[in-house]
């Protein structure tokens, strides 16, 4: 029988409010077992592109990355964020490590295709190594993942932190029961995003579709589902989107 591991990720809307992000630590830092913290940080990764005069870019909700906006992310998701992270888990008692794409190789990506948009220096993930990743865990050590990956050829990428956070759990799949817990602001998926008491408490896969069709679920909670159905389908236990100040596995949407 697999040993039972959570992974959990944390927005980078909750990385900026010090009350939630208190509170998601402190309860991470509860789990018992085996556990990996996966983060964004694009409200930091803008004001500083801000401070340093370099313009934010995005469509549809997605960052475009150019050259002196990958120096940017790299700084903040890899460094800024990552690090301080660790350090406050450590105060916790967890013996964090932090990690992008690029050590250990644990997540090599290729430069996203361009199509209708060029979104510049952007990963999208070909592997994860959770062998590696299975290495430190039983080690004792916690991995944070930054959402940075790499390309083999000396170039780091900018992805999507629910993508790393699905390919991390589908790797670790493979030698442990994994749940994924996707944390953010709201108390899970909402059928009415003006009511945040409106929690769906559970979806599949046809309800995904339906709601698409019908509008309930829309925007950047899109990606967010075909994320957690795409870890459902490789072998990941279970899927919880949830409330950063509710990540027990008790509350929010079970997808499955």
């Amino acid at each position: 029988m697999k040993e039972h591991i959570t992974v959990v990720k944390v927005g980078g809307a909750v990385v900026e409010d010090e009350a939630q992000l208190e509170r998601l630590l402190s309860d991470f830092s509860a789990i018992e077992g085996r556990k990996v913290l996966v983060h964004g940080g694009g409200r930091r990764a803008t004001q500083v592109a801000a401070q340093l005069g370099i313009e934010s870019k995005m469509v549809n909700g997605r960052r475009i990355t150019d050259k002196d906006m990958l120096q940017v992310v790299t700084m903040v998701y890899g460094g800024l964020v990552n690090k301080n992270l660790v350090a406050r888990l450590q105060a916790n008692g967890v013996n964090a490590l932090g990690l992008t794409g690029a050590d250990m190789n644990v997540m090599r990506s290729h430069k996203r295709e361009v199509k209708t948009v060029d979104y510049g220096y952007v990963g999208d993930v070909d592997s994860a190594d959770g062998k590696q990743l299975q290495t430190l865990i039983e080690a004792g050590v916690t991995p944070v993942m930054a959402p940075l990956t790499h390309d083999g050829k000396g170039n780091i990428l900018n992805t999507n932190a629910d993508t790393i956070a699905a390919e991390t759990a589908k790797a670790l799949a493979a030698y442990y029961d994994v749940t994924l817990i996707f944390s953010f602001e709201k108390k899970g998926v909402l059928s009415n995003p003006d009511d945040d008491d409106s929690v769906i408490p559970v979806i599949t896969r046809p309800d995904f579709d339906r709601y698409v069709a019908e509008g309930v679920i829309a925007g950047g909670m899109i990606p967010k589902l075909e994320n957690a159905f795409s870890a459902i389908n490789d072998g990941v236990k279970e899927v919880i989107i949830t409330l950063a100040t509710a990540i027990d596995g008790k509350h929010g949407t079970v997808i499955r």
